[in-house]
């Protein structure tokens, strides 16, 4: 295997990283800047203000791209084991 594949197969893998994790991340990061802007805005300092309604949009999205997770990551899965066997 050369080095200018691993140097693919490891950009493949960031990009489908990015592909599962980054959907997750950003609704968190959205609605945590969301929230803090109406706290600031209120003066309400309460931890638990932030943290439920982040907690309750973020496993509704999770559970609405459970699919698209799973089929990515089975196909890279899938794509990295095929290329296990070929090296054989």
């Amino acid at each position: 295997m050369s080095f200018d594949q691993n140097v693919d197969f490891l950009q493949m893998m960031f990009m489908h990283i990015l592909m599962t994790a980054g959907p997750l991340l950003s609704v968190a990061l959205g609605i945590g800047l969301f929230i803090g802007i109406i706290q600031a805005a209120t003066s309400i300092n309460e931890m638990t203000l932030s943290f439920v309604p982040k907690l309750v949009v973020v496993l509704v999205v999770f559970g609405l791209l459970s699919g698209y997770m799973l089929n990515t990551l089975s196909g890279y899965f899938a794509f990295t084991f095929d290329q296990i066997v070929a090296m054989q």
